[in-house]
């Protein structure tokens, strides 16, 4: 299919050289830290996202490119409901970041400074902090060896695997190696590895995290379905309770991701996640 590529301002509109207004499918482009998203609207329309398409439209050379799509459905029991997917087509139960640059923009579209946001994850809590900060209770973390899950009962505190990593469920399986050097890491030969050891059924998300003082860590990222991605936020923190968990920092930490900087906060109430979110641009999919 031939496009013509029209821009101005931040919108970006692919257009047809042909007209066919009734395979047109509206998306925003976005991202938190470069952790990046085409986020589709679907509340009042009838479904059309599926494996296939997310696939179609994940392909960075011949579709849009991204790391997960997001679906926004209305919900009852609270603002909005949200879908995830990964580049591969597979499902994803949970997506800090995404989920940050959605309520930001629904928060920017309604005026509220507060939302309740239904996912896989359970209903996530949003809060507007003031100077394009959005923060998301991420929920509390799985650290029992079936929630997270794990194919056989064990502590995952230390799990039997070369460098001794922490699992942690947080709606994804975690996998975090805490390591001295992260410059060393050959991040695309062990993530992949680590993906899919056979001690994660669903597959993993696999971080490597360096501590650098009690309350700030260095993160690289392996994202399940996905590969190296440049943040993660459940990443973020899945690492921030390993590291706790080990008595390597205290419950506010910083992490510095290759894409940027988020905060988070592990409190009584859950995992919360603070940082700026971006709205790239509009298109439209005609697939």
């Amino acid at each position: 299919m031939r496009l013509r590529l029209d821009s101005f301002s931040n919108e970006v509109y692919m257009r047809p050289m042909y007209s066919d207004h009734t395979t047109k499918l509206p998306f925003m482009k976005m991202h938190g830290l470069g952790n990046d998203f085409v986020v589709i609207d679907e509340r009042g329309k009838a479904p059309r996202v599926d494996s296939a398409l997310a696939v179609a439209m994940g392909d960075r050379h011949r579709g849009v490119g991204f790391d997960q799509l997001a679906v926004i459905a209305g919900a009852d029991e609270s603002d909005l409901r949200l879908t995830f997917y990964n580049a591969d087509g597979s499902l994803s139960g949970a997506c800090g970041n995404a989920t940050r640059c959605i309520a930001r923009y629904e928060m920017d579209r309604t005026g509220k400074d507060t939302l309740r946001i239904t996912t896989a994850r359970g209903t996530l809590h949003a809060v507007d902090l003031g100077d394009g900060v959005t923060s998301l209770n991420m929920g509390h973390p799985q650290t029992d060896w079936r929630d997270v899950p794990l194919a056989l009962e064990m502590d995952t505190l230390e799990l039997p695997l070369d460098g001794a990593p922490t699992a942690t469920g947080m709606g994804n399986p975690h996998c975090t190696f805490f390591v001295d050097d992260i410059a060393a890491v050959d991040l695309a030969t062990l993530g992949a590895r680590y993906e899919n050891d056979a001690l994660f059924p669903e597959r993993a998300n696999v971080q490597f995290a360096q501590i650098m003082n009690p309350n700030h860590i260095r993160m690289r990222v392996w994202e399940r379905g996905v590969g190296i991605t440049l943040a993660s936020g459940s990443s973020s923190c899945a690492t921030t309770v390993a590291a706790v968990r080990r008595g390597l920092t205290g419950r506010d930490v910083r992490i510095d991701l290759d894409g940027g900087t988020l905060m988070i906060a592990w409190r009584d109430d859950g995992v919360w996640m603070s940082g700026p979110t971006a709205h790239v641009f509009d298109g439209v999919w005609l697939p």
